[in-house]
């Protein structure tokens, strides 16, 4: 799936999550606390492509994460791809196929979603206000430029980089430390598995099952046949899943809202 369509899952599974819990579990989150998830989950449903890298040095190519802050995130895009191949190579079994890139390994599994995670709740609940301040500037980032994408192609980096440091600082100053902190880090996980949800009906597929060895391969790419297997950037991802993931989230922000819009024309009656 291309970026935009990751970006848009996240945000609908994170609205569509917090409804369900809302009404089926009794468990509120205030109108920011809803905001930063979404754009947090949306902006980590692009994480697991920074192995995707393109040119540093002319700033091209790479996935919609490898460009987001420009040569800098590219650089990153790089050696992530480049160690994520090294692990590839280290572990590979007997059938693994030789490969010439680190794309759709490492990072395009489960123990990495996992740490991405855990990762996060640790460094927002020991780092303070810094860390929590770039987790948000980081996924903040992503999200515009994976759900504005064409917005945010025509501005550049610069200016989706210093949105992203603005907005950052300002739900930092209002953002709960007792649930708003661990709620990143479940964001972030969250948004990493949407991903790999989303590379898997595609031909290519992830190694989601590693480390566990399937026969005489490790790094087994779980995908859909071809014959149902979703194009991606085709019709069917640019037209119907987004469509769907618009529709998603608008009803969970309705169903979300209800509530507290009945309460209020009762109010003013």
């Amino acid at each position: 799936m291309l970026g935009p369509s990751h970006a848009l899952s996240g945000a609908a599974v994170w609205l569509g999550g917090s409804w369900a819990l809302d009404y089926f579990a009794d468990y509120h989150q205030s109108p920011l606390e809803l905001a930063v998830g979404t754009a947090v989950c949306a902006g980590a449903s692009l994480l697991p492509d920074i192995d995707h890298s393109g040119r540093v040095l002319t700033g091209q190519g790479g996935a919609t994460v490898a460009r987001t802050f420009g040569r800098v995130s590219l650089f990153v895009a790089e050696v992530v791809e480049k160690a994520s191949l090294a692990v590839y190579t280290v572990t590979r079994l007997r059938d693994d196929p030789d490969r010439d890139n680190g794309h759709r390994t490492l990072t395009h599994t489960m123990p990495f979603a996992a740490a991405m995670g855990a990762l996060t709740t640790w460094a927002c609940t020991a780092g303070g206000r810094w860390a929590v301040m770039g987790v948000l500037f980081l996924m903040l980032g992503l999200a515009l430029r994976g759900l504005f994408h064409t917005v945010a192609q025509k501005l550049g980096w610069i200016p989706i980089t210093l949105i992203s440091a603005a907005a950052a600082y300002g739900t930092w100053l209002y953002l709960p430390a007792d649930r708003g902190y661990p709620l990143l880090g479940i964001a972030v996980g969250v948004g990493c598995v949407v991903h790999l949800l989303g590379d898997i009906i595609t031909r290519a597929g992830v190694p989601i099952l590693w480390p566990l060895p399937t026969g005489r391969r490790l790094w087994r790419m779980i995908g859909l046949p071809d014959a149902v297997a979703l194009k991606v950037g085709g019709p069917v991802e640019t037209r119907v899943l987004r469509s769907a993931f618009m529709v998603i989230s608008l009803a969970a922000i309705a169903g979300l809202a209800a509530p507290a819009v009945a309460d209020w024309v009762n109010s003013v009656r």
